[in-house]
C-alpha cells in the first residue's frame, strides 16, 4: 500500500472532501469478481473519525478511479442527522449511536450496522508555554469544565498556580468527542459558559497555541500531528498520571478518556450500491494500517476479520 500524505488537518469544517483518483487505475481486488465500479459513496461525520477515512479514500480511489468518495466532517451529531435521512451511505462516529438516533434511522427507513475501526486516545492539551500543569486529575478536569457562573482561574483548580483565567477550547455539541467527555468528565452537567465551542479540531488547535493560559480536548490524531506546538496533559483516572500513547490508549490504562471510534453503514445502500459495500469491505481489511498512520491505535487483526464476516452476512 502507498504511503497516505496525511492531509485532513488542513481539512475546512462543514465541507465535503472529494476524493478522486487520477489517471487510470491499477487492477483491484474491489468487487467479487474484480471488476472496476462506479458510482458515488457519501460519508460525513466525525472530525475525529475523519482522518481515518480521508485516507481510506484516497486508498480506495486509486484503485477504484470510477467511484467518487465525499468525506465530509460536520461532527458525529451533525452526521447522524444526514445520516438518519438517508442522505449519506456512511457515518463516522468518535461515540455509538444513540437510541433517539437509532429511532430516527428507523423512522427514515434505514437499517445501520455498526463498525468499529480503531482506538482513540481523547487528549488533554495545553500552551507550550505552560510550565505548571505537570498532570490533572479526573476531578481536577470536572472542576475546571463545569459551569458554575464565575470565571475559572489556574490558581482555583491547584494551590501555587497562576492567578490568571483559563482560556477553555471544546469541540461543539454536535461533535461525538464533545459527548464523551461530557459522559466521563462533565457527567452530564453543562460545560463553562467561557469555553470556545468549534467542530473543527484545527480552530480548537489554533486556540490552544495562541494563548499561554489556553486548555483544550480533542482525538489523539489531531494532538499527534501538532505535538510540536502542543503539550499533552497526563490524566490520573486514579492510578497516577498516564499519559496517551498507543500503548496506554490499546491496553485500556489511559482511562477514562481511551474510545473506539466507528462507522455506521446503511445496510440497505450495502446491499443495492456495490460500491458501498465494496468500500467498507476496503475499510475494514486496511483501517488498521491506516488509523496507524494517521495517529490512531489499529484494532486487533481478528476484530477486523470478525466484522468482515458480519458484513459478508449482510450482502446474503
Amino acid at each position: 500500500m502507498k504511503s497516505f500524505k496525511f492531509l485532513a488537518m488542513s481539512a475546512v469544517i462543514g465541507s465535503s472532501v472529494v476524493l478522486a483518483a487520477c489517471g487510470g487505475g491499477q487492477g483491484s481486488d474491489a468487487g467479487d469478481s474484480g471488476e472496476q465500479l462506479k458510482g458515488n459513496v457519501a460519508i460525513d461525520g466525525s472530525s475525529t473519525v475523519y482522518p481515518i477515512m480521508e485516507a481510506v479514500g484516497e486508498e480506495y480511489t486509486a484503485t477504484q478511479p470510477g467511484v467518487q468518495v465525499s468525506v465530509g466532517l460536520s461532527g458525529t451529531g451533525g452526521g447522524f442527522e444526514k445520516f438518519t435521512k438517508g442522505e449519506t451511505d456512511l457515518s463516522n462516529a468518535s461515540r455509538p449511536i444513540k437510541d433517539e438516533e437509532k429511532k430516527a434511522a428507523e423512522e427514515g427507513g434505514v437499517d445501520v450496522q455498526e463498525f468499529e475501526l480503531a482506538y482513540d486516545g481523547l487528549s488533554v492539551v495545553i500552551n507550550k508555554e505552560n510550565d505548571w500543569v505537570d498532570h490533572l486529575t479526573v476531578e481536577e478536569l470536572e472542576k475546571m469544565w463545569v459551569n458554575d457562573g464565575k470565571a475559572k482561574k489556574w490558581s482555583d483548580i491547584r494551590e501555587g498556580w497562576p492567578d490568571e483565567e483559563i482560556k477553555f477550547y471544546s469541540p461543539g455539541h454536535d461533535s461525538g468527542t464533545f459527548d464523551y467527555f461530557d459522559e466521563v468528565i462533565l457527567d452530564g452537567k453543562e460545560i463553562t459558559e467561557s469555553a470556545t465551542l468549534s467542530e473543527d479540531d484545527n480552530v480548537l488547535v489554533n486556540g490552544v497555541t495562541g494563548d499561554k493560559n489556553a486548555i483544550g480536548y480533542f482525538g489523539y490524531a489531531y494532538y499527534s500531528e501538532n505535538k510540536d506546538k502542543l503539550k499533552v496533559v497526563p490524566i490520573d483516572g486514579g492510578n497516577g498520571p498516564v499519559e496517551p500513547t498507543k500503548e496506554t490508549v490499546m491496553s485500556g490504562e489511559y482511562a477514562p478518556l481511551s474510545r473506539p471510534l466507528f462507522t455506521y453503514a446503511s445496510v440497505g445502500a450495502l446491499k443495492d450500491k456495490e460500491q458501498v459495500y465494496d468500500y467498507v469491505k476496503f475499510t475494514l481489511e486496511n483501517a488498521g494500517e491506516l488509523a496507524e498512520e494517521v495517529g490512531y491505535v489499529s484494532l486487533k487483526d481478528e476484530e477486523y476479520d470478525e466484522q468482515l464476516k458480519t458484513l459478508e452476512g449482510l450482502k446474503k
